[in-house]
């Protein structure tokens, strides 16, 4: 399973429901990275994603986004071939 890491902040209900998705969906084992606690972390994920809003999700290599466009791609059928991409 590819390795999932997600930036989120202690008090974001879309940061607690998809982590309920993607365990619901077999991640046992996310990186959780608080970026309300870590202001470095939140320039990095800007950096990374363009954006600045929690959560955002990264799939391997593949920035899925935030929690709307997790469940999208869940609905569509694309998640589960992601997660279990090699």
């Amino acid at each position: 399973m590819n390795p999932v890491k997600i930036y989120t902040t202690a008090v974001c209900p879309y940061c607690v429901q998809a982590k309920k998705i993607l365990t619901a969906r077999g991640v046992a084992q996310l990186e959780e990275i608080r970026v309300d606690s870590d202001p470095d972390e939140r320039i990095r994920m800007m950096q990374l994603t363009g954006r600045r809003t929690v959560p955002q999700i990264f799939i391997g290599q593949t920035h899925v986004g935030g929690c709307d466009d997790l469940m999208a791609l869940d609905a569509r059928g694309g998640l589960l071939p992601l997660l279990n991409a090699a």
